[in-house]
């Protein structure tokens, strides 16, 4: 416990760090940009591989791929369904809000600190289900109705997928591991190396983007979205870790994902579909402050 509470105290202080520096405009917001395409193109990647080069795939971690892809798709569906007398611009803006989880840049951080390379294993597993969600149907959903009235085809959707160097690295990884190849130690030396920039460099990321204002017009959409998010998430997530006959850390990895803030991806999918930028940017910070409180309580109760 004392480790949990220690974990999230450093978090804080480094996210504090980043919305400091943003606010004294030492760092602008654009800059965070920059940071992310460093974080999702490199130090994410390599923590991927450092972390997972060797993992056995066990029928526990293959069920966690399953039900990241599973839950996405369910909520998705879900979310549709109760948006569904809502014009079509606003059906997609909340739509592609639903499903998909930030792992890469919340989750990590935290899980490497508390649970080390085990955690990240857990985790990545859950995290090549979601990443197919997120860069796939949260994508859909966002380009079916908008009004660009985007072409979309087996080939786009497969195009779309494979431009995720992260969700590539999963990949890569799964087929390292099932034909029992074994990689280079200069290259998990390198990438053990880089991979430690990871935590820090994404929590600062997290201050960066942090922002405390929201238009009161906004209230009653982002509230839809994220009732449906958190309370479909803590209940299942909660059946799940007390009634799931499943080894701990199997529990834990469930309950916590389905309780994180909203896959980065969508502010940039606001911006291609012409959406309101201003709300999903809100709605995205929101959901990053309750997951972060949930997470810390769960945590005091649970963990």
């Amino acid at each position: 416990m004392e480790n949990f509470n220690t974990q999230f105290l450093y978090s804080v202080i480094i996210i504090a760090i980043g919305y400091f520096f943003k606010q004294k405009n030492i760092i602008k917001e654009k800059d965070g940009e920059g940071l992310a395409r460093i974080i999702f193109n490199i130090t994410l990647p390599c923590l991927i591989i450092s972390t997972l080069h060797n993992v056995i795939i066990e029928n526990s971690l293959l069920l966690l791929v399953f039900l990241g892809l599973f839950y996405g798709i369910v909520i998705s569906v879900f979310g549709l369904f109760l948006f569904r007398k809502e014009e079509n611009k606003e059906k997609g803006m909340l739509g592609m809000l639903i499903p998909g989880f930030n792992i890469g840049i919340f989750a990590y951080p935290l899980v490497q600190g508390i649970w080390g390379t085990e955690g990240i294993k857990y985790f990545g597993m859950f995290d090549i289900g979601n990443a197919i969600v997120t860069f796939g149907i949260s994508y859909l959903i966002g380009s079916y109705y908008s009004k660009e009235g985007t072409v979309l085809s087996a080939k786009h959707v497969a195009g779309q997928l494979s431009k995720s160097i992260p969700l590539m690295t999963y990949v890569f990884i799964f087929i390292i591991n099932i034909t029992g190849i074994h990689l280079p130690h200069q290259i998990i030396d390198v990438t053990g190396t880089i991979s430690k920039a990871n935590m820090p460099l994404s929590l600062l990321l997290l201050g960066i983007y942090l922002n405390f204002s929201i238009d009161k017009k906004y209230w009653k959409g982002i509230g839809r979205v994220l009732g449906i998010r958190y309370g479909t998430g803590l209940l299942l997530g909660f059946l799940a870790f007390f009634l799931w006959p499943a080894e701990e850390m199997f529990r834990y990895t469930i309950l916590i994902c389905l309780i994180l803030p909203m896959a980065s991806c969508v502010l940039p999918y606001s911006i291609e579909f012409k959406y309101n930028q201003r709300f999903v940017g809100t709605a995205a910070n929101l959901s990053i402050v309750i997951s972060f409180f949930l997470i810390w309580m769960i945590g005091n109760l649970i963990i």
